[in-house]
């Protein structure tokens, strides 16, 4: 129940707003103040300005509330670009499920079940919708949104490193069905050892005269890529992109109208482009991930893991061990 007001000529006001020096303000539990609208201002439309910024603002006494609490937080905008692409996909299955609740209603147990059950079809995502999860409570917790944190102390599944090498020979014969797009998108993640969505939000403004600057939207690390002919050669056949009459892109890989290609819509030309060289080299796997033409080039490099390390932009050795995927060839007994 709202507290009595002091003054009685303000119980006709909405709950928390309060009518300041210039304008009618609404005063958040968490402190300081929101402009509604002037002082002038009518009853009806001091509660027409009340309701839509009451129901404009995330209601934080529900999961679902908390987490768009957070997705518009410094915090959160302070992320990577593709953190917060992932971040928005993994709240999409944790909302379905716990959206309703209130935060300190969740438990660990909750949380275990959760997991085991969302586990079934893929752990890997189990996991890293855990880890959302989890961030999104200490976020909450520091700020006295949330008393605890219900995902502490829940076991994640253990994870087995991805160890799919492309070879060679895999390589070039996807290469050979491929159309332009994803020739030139193969080559720019694999020469420059780069993610899916460097290589799609890749621009004609980052080619410099000594190579290609490359800012991971996963580590923030900014490089140049040096030129080599190869890479030369594949930014040639990138200018050779069909363009509408008329049309220009800022993008490198960009599509017929200019914009460039979304995670979907490329991901559908990779796909037919794997299903056909399935049916021309039926002797060879393509059963590789896009991302695994990161790890091929990280593989193929010359020298050891820290100078890897430094050519990669990784923040650390462990990183970059992940991504080295190249087996050894070792001598055997009586042929050293």
């Amino acid at each position: 129940m709202p507290r009595a007001r002091k003054n009685k000529d303000d119980a006709w006001m909405p709950p928390r707003v309060y009518l300041g020096r210039s304008a009618y303000e609404y005063h958040p539990k968490g402190g300081g103040n929101i402009r509604l609208c002037d002082k002038t201002c009518t009853q009806a439309q001091v509660w027409t300005a009340w309701e839509a910024l009451i129901n404009d603002r995330p209601d934080e006494s529900t999961l679902s509330g908390l987490v768009e609490k957070f997705f518009q937080s410094g915090d959160f905008f302070e992320l990577a670009s593709e953190t917060q692409k992932d971040y928005r996909k993994y709240s999409k299955k944790i909302i379905d499920v716990f959206g309703q609740m209130p935060p300190d209603s969740i438990k660990p147990e909750h949380v275990r079940k959760y997991l085991d059950k969302r586990g079934v079809k893929s752990r890997t995502q189990a996991n890293r919708e855990k880890a959302f999860m989890s961030r999104v409570y200490r976020w909450a917790y520091e700020r006295g949104y949330a008393k605890g944190n219900p995902t502490k102390g829940v076991k994640q599944f253990k994870e087995t490193g991805r160890d799919r090498y492309i070879t060679h020979d895999e390589y070039h014969a996807l290469y050979s069905v491929s159309p332009d797009v994803v020739r030139v998108a193969m080559e720019l993640a694999y020469l420059c050892c780069a993610r899916q969505n460097d290589v799609l939000e890749m621009k004609k403004s980052q080619l410099m005269a000594e190579g290609i600057l490359i800012k991971q939207s996963k580590t923030a690390v900014a490089q140049i890529k040096a030129w080599s002919d190869r890479l030369k050669a594949a930014i040639e056949l990138a200018k050779a992109l069909p363009l509408n009459e008329g049309m220009s892109s800022l993008f490198i890989l960009h599509q017929p109208s200019g914009h460039k290609y979304t995670r979907d819509g490329f991901n559908s030309r990779w796909r037919k482009a794997k299903e056909e060289a399935r049916v021309k080299y039926p002797h060879l796997s393509f059963d590789f991930t896009f991302h695994d033409l990161k790890a091929k080039g990280i593989s193929d490099l010359q020298g050891n893991i820290y100078e890897k390390q430094a050519i990669s932009g990784h923040k650390n050795v462990e990183q970059t061990a992940r991504y080295d995927r190249k087996i050894a060839v070792v001598p055997v007994v009586g042929g050293q």
